[in-house]
């Protein structure tokens, strides 16, 4: 196997120019970050695959986009992915909202609390608890606990990838952190209230 240019600009450069190896490497180097970060947003691994193959796609004509004095290429194609998976969930009602679907919690009301449910309650939650609690957020929540939290990224990696500043990243994360705390007792607290229900109709 021949060596490919090292630097994301090189690369993507060699991309433009038809280089297939070129292509194959950031692709593995990727992929794997925007499929969890679809996955996360859509919770359907059809419409996961399906954004990633678009994005890719996209990616070789909007390669001159990419600014390395701005950020990563990973924040860049993230971004990519984002918009291809935003559009994808327009057009599938199903995943627009999932009001309804054993993920909602009901109304959510912001605690006092300053936690980040996903440590605390991770331990206690099954994983598929917090996954519909996540998918119950609302999109703008949603994406920046899938790229802070889930992902990891710094607020100016997720700013990046999503097109604001840092600081509405910390501002959305704070509120999306709120209600998915949240959500998350909600389910907890779920069955119980439902067994004291059905004690008191007993009674």
């Amino acid at each position: 196997m021949r060596e490919v240019p090292g630097s994301d600009s090189e690369l993507l450069r060699a991309i433009r120019s038809g280089d297939e190896e070129a292509f194959r490497t950031i692709y593995s180097r990727l992929q794997g970050q925007a499929f969890r970060f679809a996955l996360h947003m859509t919770g359907s691994r059809t419409l996961a695959e399906d954004a990633v193959q678009e994005t890719f796609l996209a990616l070789i004509h909007k390669s001159e986009g990419f600014d390395a004095v701005k950020g990563s290429l990973a924040a860049f194609v993230l971004g990519i992915v984002r918009n291809c998976v935003l559009r994808r969930l327009k057009q599938e009602a199903a995943f627009v909202s999932v009001a309804g679907s054993e993920a909602e919690a009901g109304d959510a009301r912001e605690p006092a609390a300053d936690s980040n449910p996903l440590t605390e309650l991770g331990r206690s939650e099954t994983v598929k608890r917090v996954r519909d609690a996540v998918l119950s957020l609302p999109l703008h929540y949603r994406e920046v606990v899938v790229l802070c939290e889930l992902e990891e990224k710094s607020y100016e990696e997720a700013a990046q990838s999503l097109g604001c500043s840092p600081g509405t990243v910390r501002s959305r994360l704070h509120r999306a952190r709120a209600l998915l705390l949240t959500k998350l007792k909600a389910i907890e607290n779920g069955p119980e209230m439902l067994k004291a229900r059905s004690r008191r109709c007993l009674a």
